[in-house]
């Protein structure tokens, strides 16, 4: 929820900008000029973009294998069994890999179209599925969706080999009658509300914490690059985040990564070997 002092602010700040003309209005009619009263001496410092619950985390590495595996499993079954909802199933493993895989948030990933997936030329072998072009990313406020493409990384290719198998192969089978990348079983788009009904029950079935929500698997993307080695920079341009402040909020390392980090920081400055 929005701090009063900082509705206040933007009111003030928008009554108060030379680019409209209140104040000239307000000379005239009141013989006084609108101005800003809110000020860093008098009101509260807003100290992060994003101020998360302690419950919100990324998964682990067994819970991320382990959700994985239920959602492949059910689509396994259900295929197996010549079921109804077998292509679905399918859809909804991919659809999760993906986000996981692009660090996506839920919208952006519901809104994906085919022409949303491009290749990349460092890695031709990829073909169309080496980039995501979001459309929808998070707006600030007044302005529209903001975009930024997403680049497949090495350590994720198998996610990039799943999704065009759901292109090429299972999404035909449905029929759809959309551009729309993920589409359901009346051949629209699929909605957010769909995508958190799935995520839940594969949740649920794989026995994980309650705790872990469909932005976990984005916390984690976000939490494993940085393990990986990846500069913070280029995390951020990844994820979309306006400031440096707000990924290191989303990263949550390993102790088996602090403690790599660690001994290579002994070798460096003591020249020491790696310790037991």
């Amino acid at each position: 929820m929005t701090p009063p002092h900082q509705i206040l602010k933007g009111f003030c700040g928008y009554v108060s900008h030379p680019s409209y003309d209140w104040a000239d209005v307000c000379l005239e009619r009141f013989g006084a000029a609108p101005a800003q009263i809110c000020h860093p001496w008098n009101t509260f410092a807003h100290l992060a973009e994003f101020e998360a619950r302690p419950t919100r985390r990324p998964f682990g590495y067994d819970e991320l294998e382990a959700f994985f595996a239920q959602a492949d499993e059910r689509a396994h079954d259900l295929l197996e069994g010549r079921k109804k909802g077998a292509l679905p199933a399918l859809r909804d493993a991919q659809f999760f890999k993906t986000v996981y895989a692009f660090g996506l948030r839920r919208r952006e990933a519901v809104m994906l179209d085919l022409n949303d997936l491009r290749p990349n030329p460092y890695v031709p072998e990829w073909g169309a599925y080496a980039k995501v072009q979001v459309r929808y990313g998070k707006a600030m406020r007044g302005s529209p969706p903001r975009r930024r493409t997403v680049l497949a990384c090495p350590e994720f290719a198998w996610a990039s080999e799943g999704l065009r198998y759901w292109v090429e192969e299972v999404r035909p089978r449905l029929a759809p009658a959309t551009d729309a990348l993920w589409v359901s079983a009346r051949r629209t788009r699929m909605t957010t509300r769909t995508v958190d009904h799935r995520f839940a029950q594969i949740r649920e079935a794989a026995g994980l914490d309650p705790a872990l929500t469909l932005h976990s698997l984005r916390h984690s993307y976000v939490t494993h690059l940085v393990e990986f080695g990846y500069a913070a920079q280029f995390v951020q341009e990844q994820v979309g985040h306006n400031h440096s402040s707000t990924t290191a909020i989303y990263t949550s390392v390993g102790d088996d990564f602090k403690n790599r980090i660690f001994q290579e920081a002994l070798r460096r400055v003591l020249g020491e070997g790696e310790t037991a």
